[in-house]
């Protein structure tokens, strides 16, 4: 990687799915990298034609350009942190996490799964590869309550045990897990570093939209750690920004839940 050491303003990488409609994936990585005061780069792997309501279909990358767009980043500009979104498959997932493997950086792994219109993002057969490849990079991994049950091959339940949940997770091989708390009945997202387990309460506001919430949450965690944060620190803030986010949220746009907003739009437009 070529680092200049006049470089002051944190390099964030996504690497992610397209949003056709600005709400989630790299859109909203890159807002949220903005709000940070980070500079945002992205290698996308797949298009989504996708809205507030539905994916209507998915257009996957060749891996080789995938590799081409991560070569082209980390040997010109250099990244500080970055984060994976939904990889789609395993032929994807490979590509990123050979490339990954020889560039280490700090790396959130958002293990997404499922858009909240219930369309599949991450092929059946990929789920595995994701655990073998992906997650023992990760400094932290974020899944969500149904994903993390997921991951840990147990049932989904609202009232399911984060502790258990995150330790099983851990044991994947992810150096820390955050199992987060936009769905369930406990409001809280569950920090476990392999030592000590860090519950952190967070904030649900019924405002309607929620679409990006997950990916706002994971890079804003990726920006924190860019900036030199502590896990627990970056951990804190990014439940508190995911939350901040949805309750500023853009209910009037689409029939579906609304986009999160991170830049808290109505209110600039306001003054």
């Amino acid at each position: 990687m070529l680092a200049s050491a006049a470089v002051t303003i944190p390099r964030c990488l996504t690497i992610a799915g397209s949003d056709s409609g600005g709400g989630a994936g790299i859109q909203a990585d890159l807002k949220a990298f903005a709000a940070l005061g980070c500079h945002g780069m992205s290698a996308i792997v797949a298009l989504t034609a996708q809205s507030t309501v539905e994916v209507r279909s998915v257009h996957e990358a060749p891996p080789e350009f995938v590799s081409d767009e991560l070569e082209a980043v980390f040997g010109d500009i250099g990244v500080d942190a970055a984060k994976t979104g939904m990889l789609f498959s395993r032929r994807l997932i490979e590509t990123v996490a050979a490339f990954l493997s020889d560039h280490p950086v700090p790396l959130v792994v958002d293990p997404v799964m499922v858009a909240a219109s219930g369309a599949k993002l991450l092929e059946d057969d990929a789920v595995e590869v994701l655990v073998d490849r992906c997650v023992p990079l990760a400094t932290v991994t974020t899944p969500n309550l149904h994903e993390a049950c997921a991951l840990a091959g147990r049932p989904y339940s609202e009232d399911a045990n984060r502790e258990e949940l995150a330790e099983a997770i851990h044991a994947l091989g992810a150096a820390a897990v955050i199992v987060t708390g936009g769905h369930g009945t406990e409001a809280v997202d569950w920090l476990f570093d392999g030592e000590q387990h860090i519950p952190i309460p967070v904030e649900r506001y019924a405002s309607g939209a929620t679409h990006g919430a997950g990916c706002t949450h994971s890079a804003s965690l990726t920006a924190l750690l860019a900036r030199g944060e502590t896990l627990e620190e970056a951990a804190r803030g990014a439940a508190r920004i995911a939350s901040e986010a949805v309750r500023a949220g853009l209910t009037d746009l689409g029939a579906g839940p609304g986009p999160v907003d991170v830049f808290h739009l109505e209110a600039v437009r306001s003054r």
